[in-house]
């Protein structure tokens, strides 16, 4: 239970693809005008990390060391392969807009990382969470960074959303604020640059204070204990 914790954190937080190890940054920047594309492609990531994932933990005794990269790949792209004729056939509109983004998918670092570093190294069941831990904490940051472009960009929040979840979540769309012209900084890609560097630069500030106030508790106890034995 432990090391699934420690994936939880790893995935959400500590070694977050997009946050930590700055992994996917070509799509993540790309499509996250709004948040309906980002989690379009969250979602699709997602499903590929674990099907990858999966797969490679349970082919890992059969592949030989020298060719397994290529092997890895290979499963990638059938996983990719398989959410692309899906998104085709069930939200053709969202996978328009998300266009060469989709297929780009095989060449994250973060999901061959994983398959590498963690996937043909475990168990099944421990490299599925894994890849949904990593998927999930990708998706986070997809999500948040459309949100704030597309509030800042068009005074909007789950504009589109049918084109995911299907006709009836038109009625999700919330305008937030009246924009005559939407604020291109935020949708064009410089935006998407400015607002990672802040999610970047919050999660840095989150983790100094938090540092800080395990050693403040640290010295504490380490104080406690002098007295004590005193």
């Amino acid at each position: 239970m432990n090391e699934y914790k420690q994936l939880t954190r790893q995935g959400l937080w500590e070694n977050n693809p997009a946050l930590v190890q700055l992994l996917g940054l070509c799509p993540l920047l790309a499509v996250t005008a709004s948040v309906t594309n980002a989690l379009g492609l969250g979602l699709a990531t997602l499903f590929v990390l674990i099907g990858s994932n999966i797969t490679v933990s349970l082919v890992r005794q059969w592949v030989p060391q020298e060719i397994r990269i290529p092997v890895f790949v290979m499963v990638i792209a059938t996983f990719v392969t398989i959410i692309q004729l899906l998104m085709n056939a069930y939200v053709f509109e969202l996978y328009q807009s998300l266009g060469i983004f989709i297929p780009l998918i095989v060449t994250n670092c973060a999901i061959i990382g994983r398959a590498e570093a963690y996937a043909s190294k475990n168990s099944v069941q421990k490299a599925a969470f894994d890849g949904l831990a990593m998927g999930v904490g990708f998706a986070l940051v997809l999500a948040v960074l459309g949100a704030m472009r597309e509030i800042i960009g068009n005074g909007t929040l789950f504009d589109g959303a049918e084109l995911l979840l299907g006709d009836w979540a038109a009625q999700l769309r919330l305008e937030l604020f009246q924009v005559d012209y939407p604020l291109l900084l935020a949708i064009l890609p410089p935006g998407a640059f400015i607002g990672m560097g802040f999610i970047i630069a919050l999660k840095n500030l989150i983790d100094a204070k938090l540092e800080a106030k395990a050693e403040k508790a640290e010295k504490s106890v380490t104080r406690a204990r002098v007295t004590a034995e005193s």
